[in-house]
């Protein structure tokens, strides 16, 4: 109830995200789904589902003012004492994985692309991260953060947590273990040296968020254990995002992730 009336009044600073009818219509209802993007038996193309068409009809600059004035009420609730982090931590997960990450679906990939707007140039997967992150109002410098490798990754988005390594002999052994150190939430996770993405665990269940150089070569959100890029790879390193306290924390006060 908390996150809905949040999302209800921001409709009043930003009418244009209402989903149900014009600027005066408070009958707005969030609907918590995960947007999902699954392959499909032809390779050259990605099905995606859970998505709310409406939600991606709304500009990609409203959603990101819409994500600032969440966190500017959030950072106002909490110093107050009106909110938990716990709250924050929902809210910020709901707004990165609902809201700012499906605009992206279909962009294309490629090594060197790092547009910042959705489905118009490339992005290689580096910049998908660091972009979305940084739309979603974290203070860091997007192609710094994109430029490293993936350890370095984890540790900048670490801001001093725990990373978790999993080194396995396979991909079976390795998503047993993933699955073991995980709770529900959303993880960065870098994959030895080549590649990154978010790891989401919804329902016990772990999906890839990935701008994806294999088929279909574009952002979308599969389940890992079916990933090919996670097939390739035995030493993987994961970061909290959703349940990293202190990145939470810089986030609301807009401080800088060094």
């Amino acid at each position: 109830m908390f996150f809905l009336s949040l999302v209800c009044s921001l409709l009043f600073t930003f009418p244009s995200i209402a989903k149900n009818g014009g600027e005066g219509d408070a009958s707005f209802e969030v609907k918590k789904t995960w947007h999902l993007a699954i392959n499909v038996k032809d390779e050259n193309k990605a099905a995606f589902v859970g998505i709310d068409p409406d939600s991606l009809a709304v500009s990609y600059t409203d959603t990101k003012l819409a994500t600032n004035a969440l966190r500017l009420r959030l950072q106002e609730d909490f110093r107050s004492g009106n909110i938990s982090l716990d709250q924050v931590k929902e809210a910020f997960t709901y707004q990165l994985v609902n809201e700012i990450i499906p605009h992206w679906y279909g962009t294309p990939w490629s090594f060197g692309g790092h547009t910042t707007v959705p489905n118009q140039g490339k992005i290689a997967c580096g910049y998908f991260i660091s972009t979305t992150l940084n739309d979603m109002g974290i203070n860091l410098n997007r192609f710094r953060l994109a430029q490293k490798s993936p350890l370095d990754e984890a540790r900048m988005i670490s801001c001093g947590a725990e990373i978790i390594k999993v080194v396995q002999e396979d991909s079976e052994k390795a998503w047993k273990e993933i699955d073991v150190l995980t709770s529900d939430g959303l993880y960065f996770i870098g994959f030895d040296k080549g590649h990154v993405g978010y790891l989401l665990k919804r329902e016990g269940e772990l999906f890839l968020i990935h701008s994806n150089y294999p088929a279909p070569i574009a952002v979308h959100m599969e389940p890992l254990k079916e990933s090919r890029v996670f097939k390739k790879f035995n030493t993987f390193h994961l970061v909290p995002i959703s349940q990293n306290d202190i990145l939470l924390q810089r986030w609301l006060e807009n401080a800088p992730i060094l």
